[in-house]
Parts: structure tokens; C-alpha cells; sequence
């Protein structure tokens, strides 16, 4: 980004339904304390949302928006939608021709969580790079084939920029004033939040061998964790992934036994069983292909385990099941709840 000296960067923030309040709130937050510390309004912002008025967030908390055709008018710098579960609901003729219109304008439009994968329905993704949430990156580079899906925690692209949201929405934020205020700015105002480390871009959403309590995984866990994980529509054997990190099937399964809590098998399953929810809930897929996307042979094999895994078969989860997932297998190295 382009340093902006002593220029007012106006930002307009649009929430959907459903969308993360602490990603948003994380977003937003750093550009108050750079105010605050510079004594002057270096950032201005608007929230708003399709229709305006009080939006809720998944949380159930709401903000009071104002409603996209109201601010057709005035300068805008940077347009940031914050989505998160089924951002395909609120995709419209008129939000997607604002999009094309700010677009035209050089506006800088980004996504927070799944804003990308508005921004991609839209058109405005295509030949980009863009990140979202791990848990929808699957069903992003099915949707999107034309967009290159990153796992990285923010990506900056010619105008297009993306964060996965959660807590790296501060790092993003800042980066953000860095690139048009300083790093002088950016330092302070990391400093005022208790934000000692700010992570660089780059970054990747994997967690690597340190857990974020300080836990350890063994490098030779997180190898065959990250085998299992490229391999998911072909599945590897166990012995296979054994013979790749030069380790015998007992040590593998006493090491899973220690610190997943599953055994190999197990654990590979449950992670194409997550990955298939992504694409049921998220994606118009067949059933069928999606079976196979997630490495299993038979639908009938697969539909029976992922109603043992989820409760309910994947046909009634497409139809129910747009809600925030019970299990999570990818990054893990703990026991479930």
C-alpha cells in the first residue's frame, strides 16, 4: 500500500448476517487507537450491511448498521465486508454492483472471514490470490477455481486484500496502517492494544508444532498430520504415510494414542469427514462428488460414517446444517470436548 502522509483514509466496514464480531470489532479497533494516538482523524469508517439498522452477529450481539444504498455517494478508500456462515445468502444484484462500482473507482476491496467469498461471486477474486477461514478453503477452491486460495492469514493483492478473521483481523488492520500511515503509527498502536507481535505477512493459519497453550506435537505427528492433509481425496495407506516419515505404524499409532487421542486411521477419516461437511453445507455439489472429493470409494460407506461422525446424514445436513460445525478435526492435536 501506498503511503498516504498526512491523508484521511475513509473505510466502509459491510457486515452481514451472522458475521464475526470479534474479527470485525479486531478489524476496526486499531484504526481508533492510531486516531486517538495521532490526536487527529487519520481513519474514518462506516459500518454498514445490505439492509441497514441492527445486524447480528453469530455471537448474538448486534451493531447498528447503516444500509448500502444509503452510501452510494462520497469518497471511499477501502470497502471491507465481514461474513461468516453461508456468505452465498447475501449475494445481490445490488451489493454486487456497488462492488463493480467501487471497483471502477479504484476502491480497495477486501473480505474478512468469508468476505472473499463474496468478493469472488461477484467476479472480483478472478486470477487474485485470497485467503478465508480454514475451515471454508476447501469450499472456496471448489467454488473458485479461478481464484488462488492461500491458507496464509492475510493476503495483499493489487487491491484485493483478505484476512481469515478471528484475531489476525488485528494484524491485518495494522498492516493496513502501515502501508498508509508508517510504521511509526502502526508500532504505537500495536503497543496501546497489547499487541506485542504483530505477525508478518506471510504468516500461515497452521499453528506449526506449538500449540497456542504452549503444547507440543512431535515433529513426526505434525508430518503425518500434514501428509493426511494433502491427500485427501486419494487417501494415503497408513503404512504408506509410515514408510514417507521413516517411522513404524506402533511408534505412529502410540505417538496419535499420546496426543490426538485417535488413532491414525481414525483421525485421517474424521478430517475427510470434515472436509466433506465444508463442501455439503457450503458448496452445490453432488453428494456423490463429494464423496469422492473426500476419498471415499462408496456413497454408502460415506453417508454412513458421516452420519456417525455428525448425527445426521449428509443429504438432511445440506438442508439443516448451515450453522457452525459441531467438530473440527484440521489443525488438531488435542482430544475433542
Amino acid at each position: 500500500m501506498t503511503d498516504r502522509s498526512g491523508d484521511t483514509l475513509s473505510l466502509l466496514i459491510l457486515v452481514t448476517p451472522n458475521f464475526n464480531m470479534a474479527a470485525t470489532v479486531g478489524f476496526i479497533d486499531p484504526f481508533r487507537a492510531a486516531n486517538y494516538l495521532e490526536g487527529k482523524a487519520r481513519f474514518q469508517w462506516q459500518v454498514i450491511s445490505p439492509n441497514g439498522g441492527a445486524c447480528t452477529a453469530s455471537n448474538g450481539l448486534t451493531l447498528e448498521t447503516t444500509a448500502l444504498a444509503e452510501v452510494q455517494n462520497g469518497r471511499r478508500d477501502m470497502v471491507v465486508i465481514s461474513s461468516s456462515w453461508a456468505p452465498e445468502s447475501y449475494n445481490s444484484t445490488p451489493l454486487h454492483t456497488s462492488l463493480w462500482r467501487w471497483a471502477g473507482q479504484g476502491v480497495t476491496l477486501g473480505g474478512l472471514d468469508t468476505g472473499a467469498f463474496i468478493l469472488a461471486e461477484a467476479g472480483l477474486l478472478k486470477g487474485r490470490r485470497a485467503t478465508v477461514h480454514y475451515e471454508h478453503i476447501d469450499a472456496m477452491q471448489e467454488l473458485y477455481p479461478n481464484v488462488t486460495v492461500s491458507e496464509e492469514l492475510f493476503v495483499f493483492d493489487e487491491g484485493r486484500i483478505t484476512c481469515c478473521g478471528g484475531a489476525a483481523s488485528v494484524d491485518f488492520a495494522l498492516h493496513i496502517i502501515k502501508g498508509t500511515a508508517g510504521d511509526a503509527l502502526a508500532n504505537a498502536a500495536a503497543r496501546y492494544l497489547f499487541h506485542q507481535t504483530v505477525r508478518p505477512q506471510g504468516a500461515m493459519q497452521s499453528p506449526g508444532l506449538a500449540e497456542p497453550m504452549g503444547h507440543l506435537a512431535p515433529a513426526a505427528v505434525k508430518r503425518a498430520i500434514a501428509l493426511m492433509e494433502q491427500n485427501l481425496e486419494t487417501p494415503l495407506s497408513i503404512p504408506e504415510i509410515c514408510d514417507a516419515i521413516n517411522l513404524s505404524q506402533r511408534q505412529l499409532n502410540r505417538l496419535f494414542a499420546r496426543h490426538v487421542k485417535k488413532t491414525p486411521i481414525l483421525y485421517y477419516r474424521d478430517i475427510r469427514l470434515d472436509r466433506a461437511r465444508g463442501l455439503v453445507t457450503q458448496t452445490d455439489m453432488s453428494l456423490l462428488e463429494v464423496s469422492v472429493a473426500s476419498g471415499f470409494a462408496s456413497q454408502v460407506h460415506f453417508s454412513r460414517a458421516y452420519r456417525e461422525r455428525f448425527g445426521l446424514s449428509p443429504r438432511n445436513d445440506r438442508v439443516e446444517g448451515r450453522v457452525p460445525f459441531e467438530f473440527r478435526a484440521w489443525p488438531m492435536h488435542r482430544k475433542a470436548d
